[in-house]
């Protein structure tokens, strides 16, 4: 589903947000940009108030009951599914009858299945949207959105979605969302543990890394790390893709168990899961994504690093 035009601005649901990190605010931004009443929680209360102070139409709260009593759909942007999970647990009961809640975290498919069972016993509906498209894609309003959940359920937040991203698309029940996501980051996590292999060997050969990664996206090796985080965070030695090497380890850890789930072997993702796990093992606290290069030029004794840099 493509991105359609400006919602009606005559009776806007009210907006609930739960999580205004670094994907969240702009989020938010975009929906309050569009005319619609944000109610905005963060843990850190600053988050909410400095949005505030952007959007007359945002509310800063510090107490979810009452932004789940004061919202029609409720979004949530947060670590995990266990914290959704929590969440839920705390504001199904002063959530709506007929409201909504619509989570675009990166969650485990279970955790989402039994949230929608807590809120469905409310008459509370649940979609589940996780987002492809990273701050930059946040920021810009171009996030991929993957949907699980009622094709009516659906309807109702498709007005949102066109406001924060470029595309959505309906993968199935429930859940489908959720089990996209991790299969799209697995896949991704694996594209980016090779290219760094390939480029520390080549390195070590005499070629420029920098110039390798132009030739990979010129050819059949191209891929989104080569085309928006090699140059960017590996060979420019900055390493701070805002993405935490932690959040892809869950990611893979959830495809995994889906994996088994479904007794479906994946050989190589469980090989590379043990070694994203060994990067995480020796990363700091809260260390980026972009970690997993520092990793890769210790274990091979090689600088990913550009003479021409």
């Amino acid at each position: 589903m493509n991105r359609s035009n400006n919602p009606d601005k005559s009776n806007l649901p009210a907006i609930g947000f739960i999580g205004l990190g670094v994907m969240g605010t702009p989020m938010a931004g975009h929906l309050a940009k569009h005319g619609y009443t944000v109610n905005g929680f963060d843990l850190d209360p600053k988050l909410a108030q400095a949005l505030s102070a952007q959007y007359p139409n945002v509310n800063p709260t510090s107490q979810l009951r009452a932004l789940a009593a004061a919202s029609d759909i409720v979004i949530t942007m947060l670590p995990n599914g266990e914290v959704v999970h929590g969440i839920v647990r705390e504001i199904a009961g002063q959530m709506r009858t007929g409201a909504l809640l619509l989570d675009t975290s990166s969650a485990e498919p279970w955790l989402t299945q039994q949230s929608a069972q807590l809120l469905g016993q409310r008459g509370v509906a649940m979609v589940d949207a996780p987002v492809s498209g990273a701050q930059w894609g946040a920021q810009a309003a171009e996030l991929v959105f993957m949907l699980g959940g009622a094709k009516e359920d659906i309807a109702r937040v498709q007005p949102l979605l066109d406001c924060m991203g470029r595309a959505s698309f309906h993968l199935g029940p429930l859940g489908s969302g959720h089990a996209m996501k991790c299969i799209n980051n697995t896949i991704t996590s694996m594209t980016f543990l090779a290219t760094l292999e390939g480029l520390a060997m080549g390195t070590k050969f005499g070629l420029d890394p920098k110039v390798m990664n132009a030739v990979l996206n010129e050819s059949t090796g191209m891929s989104w790390i080569t085309k928006n985080h090699i140059d960017q965070r590996i060979t420019s030695r900055s390493f701070d893709d805002p993405f935490k090497l932690e959040l892809m380890c869950k990611d893979i850890g959830i495809a995994m168990q889906v994996a088994r789930d479904v007794d479906v072997p994946m050989p190589m993702s469980g090989l590379g899961q043990h070694l994203w796990q060994s990067a995480l093992n020796q990363a700091p606290d809260q260390a980026s994504v972009s970690e997993l290069g520092r990793w890769v030029e210790r274990l091979t004794g090689v600088e990913i690093k550009s003479a021409t840099a």
